[in-house]
């Protein structure tokens, strides 16, 4: 009698655990999808905040100064670029660290109409920004560069505008001349003739970037900064994307143009622009660029001289 209690209590207890285990699974698995949740949520508020964030950074570079960004927990900032459709998107995604792990998430937040250059991600809690406007001959959009806190370039030999503009930042990330002791920074070498000390090296005057192997050519100081602190493959796309809105600015410049020429106000530039519209839409990759620029030069002066200028 004795032993039949006795196996009655074992099992009792035995189906109190599977139950309690199988309770405290299902409570720990529901915990669990709610923190991912939750984590997914903060990544894509994130990402969208920074988004909003760069809206008054697009004021043009005049001001001469750099904006940071605070977080309150290490992360991510990756940076993604879409070429495709009229405009391209510029895509953001975040990852933050919780309980000494990443969070993954598919969340990516888009927008047609900002182009921000750097690594393929930025890490740390603090980020520098500064931003460039880009003419071409007319202005196309503001270039925003972002760099982490953590990540150090060393400017060497160059031009004395260079130096003044980054000066002007005062980004402390950002050194000029003196390299000694930054041994982590990153060296962006104009003209040096020992390109094996230089991460980054800048020819000025054949207007290209060259990191490794690629080769990145540039128009204009603010694709000069684009090619330094971007990836290639970004600052590849993000420039289609750039002649995509230039190309369609154009078209529409052309528009106003045959539009004033009927006031009797002729600009003399329906035909250029129209090319300019056609060659910047066409664009595969930066190597074009200095075909495309002396048909936006030739605009310029023509537009400069105009009665009736457009811009």
């Amino acid at each position: 009698m004795k032993k039949e209690a006795y196996l009655q209590i074992s099992f009792a207890w035995l189906f109190a655990i599977i139950v309690g285990a199988v309770i405290l699974f299902l409570a720990v698995f529901a915990t669990t999808k709610i923190v991912k949740t939750e984590r997914t949520a903060i990544d894509a508020k994130t990402a969208k905040e920074i988004g909003v964030l760069l809206n008054p950074l697009e004021t043009g570079f005049e001001t001469g100064k750099s904006n940071s960004l605070s977080l309150p927990a290490e992360t991510r900032i990756y940076n993604k670029c879409s070429s495709s459709g009229a405009f391209g998107r510029q895509i953001i995604k975040v990852s933050q660290k919780s309980f000494n792990e990443w969070t993954d998430t598919d969340v990516n937040v888009g927008f047609s109409n900002k182009y921000i250059f750097s690594g393929e991600y930025a890490e740390g809690r603090k980020f520098h920004l500064f931003s460039k406007p880009f003419k071409f001959p007319f202005k196309v959009a503001d270039l925003i560069y972002l760099t982490s806190s953590e990540e150090k370039y060393c400017f060497f030999n160059a031009p004395e505008k260079i130096k003044d503009e980054i000066s002007a930042l005062g980004q402390k990330n950002l050194i000029l001349e003196n390299c000694s002791g930054s041994e982590e920074a990153a060296m962006v070498c104009f003209g040096f003739a020992n390109k094996k000390k230089c991460d980054v090296n800048v020819n000025y005057n054949s207007k290209y970037v060259e990191k490794g192997k690629k080769k990145m050519y540039f128009e204009e100081d603010s694709l000069m900064y684009a090619a330094i602190f971007a990836d290639p493959l970004i600052y590849e796309c993000q420039l289609k994307r750039l002649m995509k809105r230039a190309g369609n600015l154009a078209l529409i410049y052309k528009d106003k143009a045959e539009f004033v020429s009927r006031t009797g106000c002729n600009s003399n530039l329906k035909s250029d622009l129209l090319i300019l519209g056609n060659m910047a839409n066409s664009l595969t990759g930066s190597a074009q660029l200095v075909s495309i620029k002396n048909i936006a030069e030739t605009i310029k002066e023509k537009n400069s001289l105009a009665d009736c200028k457009l811009w």
